[in-house]
């Protein structure tokens, strides 16, 4: 109590507050009928007209702060409806119904499924005080480098960064203490379009590559064009130069061709309070671990990490693998495939303790982009993004190797091949784990389309029109169709009436075997034949229509996407333990 006869807020456990009624199924918010005052932070209860209220945060004499399910609820300090008091008993002559489910738990099932961070970004969301979690909220401008936001309709791209900038008590021993922080740790978040799998892709802080000019608000309210470096760390994309976390999304876009819908940035503080909140993280050790670097002491086995622990274990580097940044992305995948595991596990989604400080530690850690930066964005966004299951969740790595141009390698060139390889299965959606909720009957009239007989290429007529490639290259898959595959009945339409992310052709039933042999020669799949009407050239005969899109890559190059992964992508799953080595 302090002088003023007040309950400090520590004095109560919020959790404790919110008790299961038997009769509903429902967790209520159980308080004296003569003290509605909620000590869950939040909008304030009404009080009835001349009644009393009792000091802040203070339980009245004699009773405990834990209700039962027979007393009468308070009106609950969370936004909705007013609950009503559940009967005593089932009427006369019915039997007992089964306790239905809860929005509350609803909540808490589609929270389970998003990826770490993410996650705990949204956990109990609309079930607990929720104008206090917006307040906690940090949020950054995107400056327009992002899609805009998430649509239901299409897949999903989030950009998560942990920095090394040092905020808050306690972590004076890690980090740039002269720096106001780098992209230390760069996951690229790939929801697949129909939400039954996810890519999570590690970008290594060491990688070498370009960072494009970033236009930046100010805090002003004017705009500053930051200007870009070539060949340099990947890391210095955040922080330095006055770079804030959109000019990391520009960076990854233009690194790998794949536009952010939003980003999520987390500092050391993150991994410490998450991990508390949630009674710790199970890792495993291949081997004894003794890092002075990182502060880790950990012997081989199984050990349950949470606070300056976890946060060691995350930053180690000399003690794993082989000594590297590679080494510590790898078992920093690992630890987040354990952390997702641990939130969606009963002992999480059940604990309404551990649902308030996942609320609390989740909001306080993160700083996310503006067009997420309420609960209820939040909310819909974890809505999306958990309805993969943790199996389907693989995480990999950028390919790269050494710097062929140091001595003494500190740091990691694009293996080009690989990469181009990796980006493109995102781009387009694909997955690197069989994903059995795969639409079949779609995928099989896609591929029926390429099956049957082709048009000798004499035989072909197709107009060419530009709807997205780099001016010129309508030309130039025409004097390749006709110089190089005999396709001279083609002409240069120019360009289409609108853009077009993918090349197709389009042609009626009766040109389907012109519209084969076109496909064979582009290396196009069966998505991009698509079946219509026939078009009048210019010499007044049908003839079928190829439009370029923005994925068109050049005269001869194929533009087929592989349906599944290659086997040899490097990758693990969420839902499988490893240990560190």
């Amino acid at each position: 109590m302090d002088a003023q006869g007040r309950g400090r807020a520590d004095d109560i456990d919020p959790a404790d507050q919110w008790v299961l009624n038997p009769n509903t199924g429902d967790y209520e918010l159980r308080l004296q009928s003569s003290a509605p005052q909620s000590a869950v932070p939040g909008p304030r209860s009404r009080r009835t007209a001349g009644a009393a209220a009792p000091p802040r945060g203070r339980t009245a004499p004699g009773r405990e702060r834990k209700g039962t399910p027979e007393e009468a609820p308070a009106e609950p300090a969370v936004p909705g409806p007013r609950r009503r008091r559940a009967p005593e008993g089932p009427p006369p002559g019915r039997r007992k119904g089964r306790p239905k489910k809860s929005r509350g738990k609803k909540i808490l099932l589609w929270t389970g499924g998003t990826m770490a961070f993410l996650l705990v970004g949204t956990s109990a969301a609309g079930y607990l005080y929720w104008r206090h979690l917006n307040g906690n909220i940090t949020s950054v401008s995107d400056d327009g480098a992002g899609t805009g936001g998430f649509s239901k309709d299409r897949a999903i791209n989030v950009l998560v960064v942990g920095t090394d900038k040092r905020t808050g008590d306690g972590n004076d021993g890690y980090g740039d203490s002269d720096s106001p922080g780098h992209a230390d740790t760069t996951v690229l978040l790939h929801v697949s379009k129909d939400r039954t799998n996810a890519t999570a892709m590690s970008i290594p802080r060491d990688l070498i590559t370009d960072i494009p000019d970033c236009p930046t608000e100010q805090e002003d309210g004017s705009t500053k064009v930051i200007p870009g470096t070539l060949a340099t760390r990947f890391n210095e994309s955040l922080g330095q130069e006055g770079r804030t976390p959109s000019c990391t999304m520009r960076t990854v876009t233009a690194l790998t061709g794949v536009k952010m819908d939003h980003f999520m940035i987390a500092d050391f503080n993150a991994v410490k309070t998450l991990t508390t909140a949630v009674g710790g993280v199970d890792v495993c050790l291949a081997k004894d671990i003794d890092d002075p670097d990182s502060k880790l002491k950990l012997s081989k086995g199984e050990h349950s990490i949470q606070g300056e622990t976890a946060l060691a274990y995350v930053r180690t580097r000399h003690s794993v693998g082989f000594g590297g940044d590679l080494s510590r992305i790898e078992l920093q995948q690992q630890f987040l495939s354990a952390l997702m595991r641990k939130l969606k596990s009963n002992d999480t989604l059940t604990s309404p303790t551990k649902l308030l400080k996942l609320a609390e530690a989740g909001t306080e850690a993160l700083t996310v982009d503006s067009k997420i930066s309420s609960i209820t964005k939040l909310r819909d966004l974890g809505t999306e993004l958990g309805k993969f299951p943790t199996k389907n969740l693989s995480f990999t790595t950028v390919p790269v190797a050494d710097n062929p141009a140091e001595k003494v390698k500190a740091t990691v060139v694009l293996q080009e091949a690989k990469a181009k390889e990796m980006f493109a299965l995102i781009k387009d959606d694909v997955s690197l784990t069989a994903v059995k909720q795969e639409k079949k009957k779609e995928k099989a009239a896609e591929a029926a389309r390429l099956k049957g007989s082709k048009a000798d290429p004499a035989d072909v007529r197709v107009r060419v029109l530009n709807g997205g490639a780099v001016a010129g290259s309508a030309q130039e898959t025409l004097n390749w169709l006709q110089l190089e595959e005999g396709i001279t009945k083609s002409e240069n339409a120019g360009n289409a009436g609108a853009a077009l992310k993918k090349t197709t052709v389009e042609y009626a039933p009766d040109q389907a075997d012109q519209a084969r042999r076109l496909a064979g020669l582009m290396g196009l799949s069966g998505s991009a034949m698509k079946p219509g009407k026939s078009v009048t050239n210019s010499q007044g005969l049908p003839a079928i229509t190829l439009t370029l899109g923005e994925d068109f890559k050049g005269a001869g190059v194929s533009l087929t996407t592989p349906s599944t992964a290659p086997e040899d992508v490097e990758k693990s799953t969420a839902d499988k333990v490893e240990c560190a080595k």
